[in-house]
C-alpha cells in the first residue's frame, strides 16, 4: 500500500482528494494546522496537526513515516487579500513550500503533486488557454504559484525531484454523496456566496462588473467540480508513480459561465429570487478565463464527470443546507 503525505489535507479540495485517495487504496497523512481547514472534513486517514512553517514538525512527520508521495493543498488563495497584504502572500505561500521540499529531501521522497492555479498565466492572450502559454501573473498570488513551479524544477534539475503541477481555476460543487464541501471563512468564491445569501447566511450578494465585454457585460469563469479535481490529482500521483516525467497540466472545463448565467441556473434549480448589487469590477478581474483540458485528457486519462454547471449547484446547494441551517422561508 502506497503511503501519501497530504499537506492542507482539511481543506476543501484537499478533504475530496484525500477521499478518492483512500477509495483507490492509498494510505494517507493529513497535515494541516486547521488554520483553514476543518475537521468536519477529516473522513479518514491518519492526521497530524502541524504547521508548514514549522521545518521540524514536517521533518518528524516525513521521517516517522514511509511516504513514497506528497500533494501539497496547503496554501493562502484569496486573490483580494494578496493585493493587500502581499508579504503575508509571498512569506507563507513560498517559505512553507520550501520547507516542505527541503524536508522531503532529507527524507529521500521524490514524488511531489502540487496544487497550482492557472492565475501563472496572467491575462489571457488565447482562450481556452494552454499550457504553452506565456507565464505572466498580475496578482501575488498568481506570482507565488508561479515562483513554486520555478523552484520545483530547479529542484528537479538539481535533486532529482519529480512533479507535476495541476493548474486550475475555479473549484466549485461539493461531494455528490454529501460528505465533503466548501466551509471557507470568509467565503470568496461565487457559488457559495450566492447560496449563503438564499440560506440567509449573508446580507447581501455582490456581483462585481456588469461592463465586461462578453454577451451579458459578466465575467465568464471556467467552473470545475471539486471531485473532478480529486481525481486528477489522484490520477496525476498515479502517473507519477509510474514515470519519471515532471509536468505541468492544466485542468479546465473548456467551457465557461458567465456570473449573470450562474446566477439564473442557481434561481432555476432553487426555486429562489437572487436579488444582488451591482459593484464595481475588482482589481485585476479580467473579462474571460478558461483552461483548456486536452493536456490532462491525454497525458492523465482524465474525464469530466460532474463538472456541469447543473451537478455544481446541485452538490453544492445539498451541502448548504445540510451544513448551514436555513434562516429564511
Amino acid at each position: 500500500m502506497t503511503r501519501v503525505f497530504v499537506a492542507g489535507g482539511a481543506g476543501y479540495i484537499g478533504s475530496h482528494t484525500v477521499k478518492k485517495l483512500i477509495k483507490e487504496g492509498f494510505e494517507v497523512l493529513i497535515f494541516d494546522n486547521f488554520s483553514t481547514g476543518r475537521k468536519e472534513l477529516v473522513l479518514g486517514g491518519k492526521l497530524i496537526i502541524g504547521d508548514l512553517m514549522d521545518k521540524e514538525s514536517i521533518r518528524k512527520a516525513l521521517k516517522s513515516e514511509k511516504i513514497e508521495a506528497v500533494l501539497h493543498f496547503a496554501s493562502l488563495i484569496q486573490v483580494g487579500e494578496s493585493y493587500c497584504d502581499p508579504k503575508k502572500y509571498y512569506t507563507h505561500n513560498i517559505i512553507s513550500c520550501l520547507n516542505l521540499l527541503e524536508a522531503m529531501l532529507e527524507a529521500g521522497i521524490s514524488n511531489f503533486i502540487f496544487s497550482s492555479s492557472a492565475a501563472v498565466y496572467g491575462i489571457p492572450q488565447q482562450i481556452p488557454i494552454p499550457e504553452s502559454h506565456s507565464l505572466n501573473p498580475f496578482n501575488p498570488y498568481g506570482q507565488t504559484k508561479l515562483f513554486i513551479e520555478k523552484i520545483l524544477q530547479d529542484y528537479e534539475n538539481a535533486y532529482g525531484l519529480r512533479f507535476i503541477s495541476l493548474r486550475y481555476f475555479n473549484a466549485a460543487g461539493a461531494d455528490p454523496d454529501g460528505q465533503l464541501g466548501e466551509m471557507h471563512e470568509p467565503e470568496t468564491h461565487l457559488i457559495p456566496n450566492i447560496l449563503l445569501f438564499l440560506l440567509g447566511k449573508k446580507k447581501a450578494f455582490e456581483l462585481f462588473g456588469t461592463d465586461f465585454p462578453t454577451p451579458d457585460g459578466t465575467a465568464i469563469r471556467d467552473y470545475i467540480h471539486v471531485t473532478d479535481l480529486a481525481e486528477a490529482h489522484v490520477l496525476a500521483l498515479q502517473s507519477l508513480l509510474h514515470s519519471s516525467k515532471s509536468e505541468f497540466i492544466n485542468l479546465g472545463t473548456n467551457k465557461g459561465h458567465s456570473v449573470l448565467e450562474v446566477i439564473k441556473k442557481v434561481e432555476e434549480l432553487t426555486g429562489r429570487k437572487v436579488d444582488y448589487k451591482e459593484k464595481e469590477k475588482r482589481k485585476g478581474d479580467v473579462p474571460i478565463l478558461l483552461a483548456s483540458k486536452e493536456k490532462a485528457e491525454r497525458v492523465l486519462g482524465w474525464k469530466l464527470l460532474y463538472s456541469d454547471i447543473k451537478t455544481i449547484i446541485e452538490t453544492a446547494w445539498t451541502w448548504h443546507k445540510k451544513t448551514r441551517k436555513t434562516a429564511k422561508n
